[in-house]
């Protein structure tokens, strides 16, 4: 075959004169150009880690240094009170090696770098300083005191100029463990409308207790870790929550997100996942060189970077007791599977990424092959969907040796994953349920079409539709969604297709083909993913999912009645959820903590008493609108206070749960970390940022949105919702639950939110009423004015 010949680079041959040797020139040039490239990216990388370990400050500043004190010997000026004498007198050197102006020079030289380094430090903990107050999170929306204009302005100032996305890091702040009294005030606060007074009365009792007996030694142990480590939290947070679990990761843990919305490039399949593939290539060749823009909130405060490193080259390896993330430096191959087979495409030629018209043209090939699965090939990758004890043990027995382990090195160290699947998805209007659909084959698919350990697998559909399956323990959404938001942007208006859909640019025929990944399956370890693929599927055809568009209004209405659009929203849910459920419940709202060093999450506990109080007015028909509006108001200004102060690591369960674990490990038991840490979250929310890099402009391309993504129901018995703000007049939801639990319904439940959005708007009618006199109506369709 023409491809087995180009893979050989050299061809030799004994004879009795000696030994023929050949070589294959286009193999040493690529060698060759491999060799230059692999150079140049480690000096890139090399600059660009000194840049950022420099920073504030840039390398030519110590030549500036450097120089002043070198001035400094001729105009008989000593700056550094004699330290440069001292040093001269004690450099170790001998005075016979060098002369005196010689050796006045290098203690000059040395004195200034010690300087210079001392100023860094100087500028990074100022830095650091001014990052630690949170003053600006609590002012009111759209004001902004003196204070905090001045702090702003010295942030700027002490900040630089042109950081690198990981210049930031060595001055972000540590997260703050709370006051145990704090937390358990707050605690008690967040479950009171949840329990009878009975129930209050004896949590109340246990809460003292534990705070008045074990609370201080478990809370000098974690202050302690607090200095030690990084983040007091995040690692913990990373093994216990997430990779000691040892049920699926298919929907009850991995996410997905979603296309656009309206658009699609192109319908041709291999043309959509090869410039899909290069923009992600040309994503990881700046994460690694650290040349992404760090993000910033207010455009100013930076955010930690740390869950960007593993987001390629990386898998999740499983365990019998824990399972481990294995990150690998750069990896120049990613695995495809199709129609149950697995192929291995390189991503380098010559020294360079694949063009997307070379990627097209492997994929192309992969689809046009014809070929069978290996018995037990076929549902492979169910075993990635099953429990992770049996996968683990399958792994060591069946896939530490021979053809098994090549195969299964080559999966788990390939750049993701990527599926061509078979079966078109997407939105469209004109079906009713096209956007479940394609939800849930994002979430799980077939159980054995993705290969859920890998830290995302991308999947592209015959239509042209793509979208991700994420694993959760390596990094949170918002994450995931900057590099999506990236490709998206990149795909779109930069790479571009030609007018029959290909990928821009000539096809390369010479390249080598894909290559299929070699399986050797024994009956046993059929069985085992037979039993694998059971247990996912059972999992996957229970999940009740609905997902639609809410275009009724928007983030432009809602700030335009002065409130936060998620304290809207989330008020919403706590109205659809007493509506469908008839009863109040613990909620779970995820909010970020990214201002600190290796932050990632906090839970918001949405269900105040606040928010009681409004949902009874609500349902109250003898209230009035005034009434229910001034508790509105009430419930979003608590909300908006709860998010600030888990925003700034004053919040409850991270703490609560820290505590326990160090518990835990002291042989300590404590009735009330055993009680706050078994409760139920029947409601779990969360909100997926879009526009974090602002590359489309969606008020110029309007159908250039997407729909965010979501997650699997957290309880048996709850409701799993992800909503995304989209521009100023959609809101997107994804809703699950389970087909097993009587109590819940996703479509019921998405219908009662709509109707919850419709009536607390109305609320603001005599309000809006106002507005229109004073101009603030824009004109809309069917004639009727809105905000």
């Amino acid at each position: 075959m023409a491809e087995a010949h180009q893979a050989v680079g050299f061809q030799f041959t004994v004879r009795p004169d000696g030994v023929d040797l050949k070589l294959s020139q286009d193999v040493i040039k690529n060698i060759y150009l491999s060799g230059v490239t692999a150079w140049k990216k480690k000096a890139i990388q090399f600059k660009n880690g000194v840049l950022a370990g420099v920073y504030p400050a840039c390398p030519s500043s110590w030549l500036i240094v450097v120089i002043a004190m070198m001035s400094s010997l001729y105009i008989r000026v000593d700056p550094s009170l004699g330290m440069i004498d001292a040093i001269k007198d004690n450099l170790p050197l001998s005075r016979d090696c060098m002369s005196v102006q010689t050796r006045a020079v290098l203690s000059a030289i040395l004195f200034a770098t010690g300087l210079w380094l001392f100023l860094i430090y100087l500028l990074r903990y100022t830095l650091k300083a001014l990052l630690s107050y949170h003053g600006w999170i609590f002012e009111s929306h759209g004001r902004m005191s003196t204070s905090t204009k001045v702090w702003l302005s010295l942030v700027k100032m002490f900040s630089g100029r042109r950081p690198l996305l990981f210049s930031f890091q060595a001055s972000l702040p540590r997260l703050p463990v709370p006051r145990v009294d704090d937390t358990i005030r707050r605690y008690l606060e967040s479950v009171h409308p949840l329990l009878d007074s009975d129930q209050y009365d004896q949590m109340e009792v246990l809460a003292n207790d534990f705070k008045n007996s074990k609370a201080a030694q478990l809370q000098r142990f974690l202050i302690l870790k607090s200095y030690w480590a990084t983040n007091y939290v995040s690692d913990w947070w990373e093994e216990y929550i997430y990779l000691r679990g040892r049920s699926p990761i298919m929907v009850n843990s991995n996410f997905y997100i979603m296309d656009l919305l309206y658009v699609t490039p192109t319908h041709r399949q291999a043309a959509r996942a090869g410039n899909v593939v290069h923009a992600m290539l040309q994503y990881r060749r700046k994460l690694e060189r650290g040349e992404h823009a760090p993000m910033r909130a207010l455009g100013t405060v930076p955010m930690c970077s740390t869950q960007m490193e593993r987001m390629f080259n990386t898998t999740r390896i499983p365990g019998i007791e824990t399972d481990i993330v294995q990150h690998l430096a750069d990896r120049k191959h990613l695995v495809v599977y199709h129609k149950g087979r697995f192929f291995k495409v390189w991503l380098y030629t010559g020294g360079r990424h694949l063009l997307p018209s070379e990627l097209e043209t492997q994929f192309q090939r992969i689809l046009n092959d014809n070929s069978e699965p290996q018995p037990g090939e076929l549902k492979l990758a169910a075993l990635t969907a099953g429990h992770r004890v049996p996968w683990a043990r399958t792994r060591i027995k069946h896939f530490s040796h021979g053809v098994n382990k090549v195969s299964l090195d080559a999966i788990e160290s390939a750049a993701f994953f990527l599926t061509l699947d078979d079966e078109p998805q997407g939105y469209d209007p004109a079906k009713t349920n096209s956007l479940d659909s394609y939800a849930k084959s994002l979430l799980h698919g077939k159980c054995y079409d993705r290969w859920f350990d890998k830290s995302f697998t991308l999947i592209s559909y015959p239509n042209g539709k793509i979208g991700i399956n994420a694993e959760h323990s390596w990094a949170d959404a918002p994450i995931v969604g900057h590099m999506w938001e990236y490709i998206l942007a990149t795909d779109c208006f930069h790479l571009g297709y030609t007018e029959e859909g290909h990928c821009k640019g000539d096809e390369n025929k010479g390249l080598p083909y894909p290559t299929r990944l070699q399986w050797q399956i024994t009956k046993e370890c059929q069985d085992a993913i037979g039993t694998s693929y059971l247990w996912a599927k059972q999992i996957a055809d229970d999940v009740d999912f609905h997902g639609y568009l809410f275009t009724e209004f928007g983030k432009g209405l809602i700030k335009k009645c002065r409130t936060s659009p998620d304290a809207f929203i989330q008020l919403a849910l706590q109205l659809a959820q007493f509506r469908d459920q008839g009863v109040f419940c613990l909620t779970y709202e995820s909010s970020m903590t990214r201002m600190f060093r290796d932050g990632r999450t906090e839970t918001v506990r949405s269900c105040t008493s606040e928010a009681v109080a409004f949902v009874r007015a609500m349902e109250d028909p003898s209230g009035t609108n005034a009434q229910r509006l001034a508790l509105f108001r009430n419930a979003a200004d608590k909300h908006q206070n709860m998010y600030r102060l888990a925003m700034t690591g004053s919040g409850i369960d991270r703490h609560l749960f820290c505590l326990y674990i160090v518990s835990k490990y002291l042989g300590i038991d404590s009735q009330f970390l055993e009680k706050v840490l078994s409760e139920p979250w029947r409601l779990s929310t969360s909100q997926t940022p879009q526009q974090q890099l602002n590359l489309i402009d969606i008020n110029k391309f309007p159908k250039y949105v997407g729909a965010g993504g979501g997650f699997g129901p957290v309880a048996d018995d709850g409701y799993g919702v992800s909503y995304i703000i989209i521009g100023e007049d959609l809101i997107t939801f994804h809703i699950s639950s389970k087909f097993s639990s009587p109590d819940t319904d996703s479509y019921r439940f998405g219908q009662h939110i709509q109707r919850a959005m419709l009536d607390i708007k109305r609320l603001f009618m005599p309000e809006n009423d106002k507005l229109e006199q004073h101009g603030e109506f824009v004109q809309l369709k069917n004639g009727k004015k809105h905000i």
